[in-house]
């Protein structure tokens, strides 16, 4: 009972915490905020507070934060923007953390997912939650391009060959006048059956941002995300995955298909990174190639490493840290890529693991 009262306050305490930063206005009490979450992140990890934390209580405590600021539209496209970006490096997390194989070209597959959303639902009558899969399933597809080099290179190899991917990719879509050249393509509102998900809400005295409705989407396949990813790490596809990572050779030795192995991980991570883009796209509206540069695959990069290699916890975290501080303070805003750099150097150096650091496997 006392762990289930103190994964509710702590629960409570993160949902007023990002209540207030989201509402702060001056830099002065965002800075002072941030020291204050600092200082309470290092006392959790000290007194292993954290371990009682649930997955439930995280769902819940978004839905309070949302509904709290039901009316403030910029602060809920921050927080709808964090969810789609968790949903994203949970592919990323697939590929990197489990099976070890290396892709700088995450925007590449977002932006794949978005322009395939955009055309669905241009150009026909295909119901947009069916949309947002098929936009997922073409960024899967698209990967396959990418299978052969991925399998025949490793380490820093494969890196250049994924950089050279999304250079291509954009390319691609800044040339093709089809999909809009560098003007880019406007999508039309979003609907689920009888929702319109850009119509504001109103329930008799209640009113809210129809940013609600897409908080409460995003969440939806954030879950699924994060269920599938934790489903997979504790099957058998799972610990082949980690044993390639760890050393093919060994792996191989032990009767394990190594290329069937990167193949699933590859796949499965660009789905959910597709799914992302495509939702992403709907809810901004309009597409550009300038929206999927190699920047933003960094990004990605940079959110996965901060929040942990291979742990999908940590990914809340060091998203809301990524995303919505270059947000808050304007000071830092043209200089966000030198932060990002600065604190992966930083990761890299004093906590290799990252924040939340991925857990020993324990095997029944």
């Amino acid at each position: 009972m006392k762990e289930r009262l103190l994964g509710v306050a702590l629960a409570a305490a993160a949902a007023g915490f990002l209540v207030l930063l989201l509402r702060a206005e001056s830099e002065k009490s965002i800075a002072a905020l941030i020291a204050v979450a600092v200082a309470a992140a290092v006392a959790a990890v000290r007194l292993r507070l954290t371990a009682r934390f649930r997955p439930a209580l995280a769902i819940v405590a978004v839905a309070a934060v949302s509904l709290a600021l039901h009316e403030d539209d910029f602060s809920l496209l921050l927080l709808a923007r964090a969810l789609i970006v968790v949903l994203a490096c949970l592919g990323l997390n697939i590929q990197f953390g489990y099976a070890g194989v290396v892709n700088f070209a995450g925007a590449t597959f977002f932006g794949v997912g978005g322009y395939t959303a955009a055309v669905l639902a241009r150009g026909t009558g295909i119901p947009h939650l069916l949309v947002l899969f098929l936009g997922g399933a073409a960024a899967a597809i698209a990967g396959t391009i990418l299978v052969v080099p991925v399998l025949r290179t490793r380490g820093h190899y494969a890196a250049l060959v994924t950089i050279a991917f999304a250079l291509l990719f954009r390319t691609f879509f800044e040339v093709n006048d089809s999909l809009g050249g560098p003007q880019g393509l406007k999508l039309p509102e979003m609907r689920i059956g009888p929702l319109h998900f850009n119509d504001p809400i109103e329930l008799g005295s209640f009113f809210g941002s129809f940013y609600l409705k897409y908080i409460a989407l995003s969440l939806l396949f954030a879950a699924l995300g994060f269920a599938l990813v934790l489903r997979l790490e504790r099957s058998f596809i799972g610990v082949a995955l980690d044993c390639i990572r760890l050393d093919e050779t060994a792996a191989a030795s032990f009767g394990i298909d190594i290329a069937r192995g990167k193949i699933t991980a590859f796949t499965l991570g660009n789905f959910l990174t597709g799914v992302a883009g495509a939702l992403s796209a709907f809810m901004v509206g309009f597409i550009a190639p300038n929206n999927y540069s190699f920047g933003e695959s960094l990004i990605l990069v940079s959110i996965l490493l901060l929040g942990g290699v291979g742990s999908p916890w940590g990914l809340p975290l060091a998203s809301a840290i990524v995303l919505l501080l270059p947000e808050k303070l304007q000071v830092i805003q043209e200089y966000r890529f030198l932060l990002f750099a600065v604190m992966v150097i930083l990761i890299l150096l004093f906590r290799p693991s990252g924040l939340v650091p991925r857990p020993l496997r324990k095997l029944a």
